[in-house]
């Protein structure tokens, strides 16, 4: 049987790159497949402006003529500036059950990598920590999000037997909606308010809150984040064009955001109803009707999962992160959400994680980064 690892050259190529895990994964119930328009506004090099400090190329492998596996490569500049190495990325990785497959792609990008300059080969990642990242390594009988990687548990395995280590690990949590807020921590949220004078921005225009808010939101990623594994400070170019790409699709029920006494952004939580069930309903695509499943999803939720949460520094520990997750639980209760998705959390970060802790929750998911030295 031959295997061919052919690289990715024309637009026909990338819509079969972005087919390929509709195969391997057709028979699993946990896969989420992802938006097409998602993949190649982040994979198209006229779309995306990691590109103007990126570098990334793409492979198919073909086992007797037939799709058989995936891989991205990519050198980001601005990160290995940040972190100080020398480290390319691999990410959009997949393949059948076959170690030869596996393989066969692996090598390709370390080769890649190693006639790029690069000492090592991390991953899955993607061009930033905004994009999916992570191989599962528990969890698999767990239903995907639309923020995160599904994969068989034969993948952590192959990486392993070529020589790949655990780099960093992210945990995910399901965490139930209460049945209603304790008296005390509405008690505490409003003496919290009173006290420091933050208090619950009432948004309900998104071109208000784009307006207002949403290079603001992405400052303060920049904040927040900056020494979590992984993150560089976002461009302006990057900015927009999450802006553009996401920020049209948030729901005023689920989008918390906390601010001063000057109306200066002190935490928010980026909140969305799933969309699991919805997209692979609609096989990760809006038409022909993919968009009337999505729409169902959209207006009466039962999981609602968590996207982004962000805290200014110098609020961290003065009880807005509370405040703000009080207010979430709110709605969601008034919403009729049950549960919700956290999404990845390194594990090293017990500020984030702590947020549950009064909360009913299961740690039922972790995935991890890969590293090997070229």
């Amino acid at each position: 049987m031959s295997i061919e690892v052919r690289r990715v050259e024309s637009s026909k190529d990338l819509r079969t790159f972005l087919r390929v895990p509709f195969s391997i994964y057709k028979d699993s119930p946990y896969w989420v497949p992802p938006l097409d328009f998602d993949e190649l506004n982040t994979l198209r090099k006229d779309r995306n402006p990691a590109f103007e400090f990126s570098e990334a190329e793409y492979w198919i492998a073909y086992k007797d003529g037939t799709p058989a596996g995936r891989i991205a490569g990519i050198v980001n500049r601005r990160a290995m500036e940040k972190w100080g190495n020398k480290d390319a990325r691999f990410g959009w990785i997949d393949f059948i059950e076959d170690f030869d497959v596996a393989r066969a792609l692996v090598e390709t990008v370390e080769d890649w990598a190693r006639s790029k300059g690069m000492q090592g080969l991390v991953g899955p990642l993607g061009f930033t920590d905004l994009d999916r990242e992570g191989m599962l390594v528990e969890g698999f009988t767990e239903l995907s999000t639309l923020a995160t990687i599904y994969n068989h548990p034969y993948y952590p395995e192959y990486l392993s037997r070529l020589g790949y280590a655990k780099e960093v690990d992210w945990v995910e949590y399901e965490v139930k909606t209460p049945k209603s807020i304790p008296e005390k921590a509405l008690r505490v949220q409003q003496l919290i308010s009173k006290r420091s004078g933050i208090r619950l921005y009432e948004w309900k225009s998104k071109k208000l809150l784009i307006r207002r808010f949403a290079k603001d939101i992405f400052q303060l990623i920049n904040e927040a984040y900056a020494k979590l594994y992984g993150t560089f400070v976002l461009t302006e170019g990057q900015v927009q064009a999450y802006i553009d790409q996401y920020l049209g699709f948030v729901d005023p029920r689920f989008l918390k955001l906390v601010v001063d006494s000057e109306d200066k952004l002190v935490c928010f939580a980026i909140c969305m109803p799933s969309l699991s069930r919805a997209l692979q309903k609609a096989r990760g695509s809006l038409l022909p009707f993919g968009w009337l499943h999505l729409l169902r999803a959209l207006r009466h939720p039962k999981t609602v999962d968590m996207y982004l949460v962000a805290v200014r520094p110098d609020w961290a520990n003065r009880g807005a992160i509370a405040f703000l997750m009080t207010s979430l639980a709110e709605s969601c209760i008034q919403a009729g959400v049950e549960t919700n998705e956290t999404n990845p959390e390194l594990e090293t970060n017990v500020e984030v994680q702590s947020i549950w802790k009064d909360f009913d929750r299961r740690q039922h998911k972790r995935r991890r980064a890969f590293r090997k030295a070229l």
